[in-house]
């Protein structure tokens, strides 16, 4: 059972992972990275579950998975259902394919990886590795911890006075770094590949707000709307021009 876990984990890699330069010089249609991994996730998995039967409390193909406090730090994964981290439990890794992530106060994992659904840390949980899904949005609460990379494709990535220290990647997320809120390793929103009309229309929202810090440079391959508080500090932005402002909200504007 422990090899859903690398499946999921595999595909959410792929998915995410930014086209290969080389690539790029050819223009035919290329579908984008949601659909290339959709198709992926859909065939592997169904794959691997002509070959699993049955599941224990932490791996399933489909129901949802409880990780209580005091369990062992085991992986926990699941194909259909979302995976619930009680307050001060501990999983070495946490991964599904239709259905979120919810890790409890206190809560510790090693690395979150999502194809459907969101992620929600709430305050002081602790990711050693990276924070990825596909299609869901991410919400990091008071003084909570990625030390690795944090990745979507779709879906709001929300940081409450938050920690990440391998950056933040997206192609379509509105993105809001607020309070106390730190991210090392910068910001880069990646050109949108896909052919879906609503991505190419969608202009995501950066917002910077008072007190918060991005740390290394903010890259740009596509339109976005760049606020950032007067009482904010960023380091280098490529591909957008930032629009500060002076109190506690940036302007309300529609996409």
């Amino acid at each position: 059972m422990p090899g859903i876990t690398r499946l999921i984990r595999s595909l959410v890699l792929k998915t995410v992972r930014p086209p290969n330069p080389i690539r790029r010089q050819r223009r035919a249609h290329r579908p984008g990275l949601a659909e290339v991994g959709g198709f992926v996730l859909c065939f592997s998995v169904l794959g691997a579950c002509n070959n699993l039967t049955g599941g224990d409390a932490t791996h399933k193909i489909n129901g949802g998975v409880h990780v209580i406090a005091g369990t062992p730090p085991a992986t926990a994964a699941t194909v259909n259902g979302g995976i619930d981290v009680d307050e001060n439990a501990a999983v070495t890794s946490a991964a599904t394919v239709n259905g979120g992530v919810h890790m409890g106060a206190n809560a510790t994992a090693d690395s979150l990886h999502v194809v459907n659904g969101g992620v929600v840390l709430e305050k002081h949980v602790r990711v050693s590795g990276s924070v990825k899904s596909v299609n869901g949005g991410i919400t990091l609460r008071d003084e909570s911890e990625v030390m690795g990379p944090l990745e979507n494709v779709n879906g709001d990535i929300n940081l409450q006075s938050a920690h990440v220290g391998g950056g933040i990647r997206t192609v379509n997320a509105n993105i809001n770094v607020l309070g106390s809120s730190r991210v090392e390793g910068g910001i880069q929103v990646k050109h949108n590949s896909g052919d879906s009309v609503a991505g190419a229309m969608h202009v995501p929202r950066i917002v910077v707000g008072p007190g918060a810090t991005v740390s290394g440079e903010m890259l740009f391959e596509r339109p976005v709307k760049l606020f950032v508080s007067e009482r904010a500090t960023i380091g280098a932005v490529t591909g957008a021009t930032v629009e500060r402002y002076a109190g506690d909200e940036p302007p309300v504007q529609a996409n």
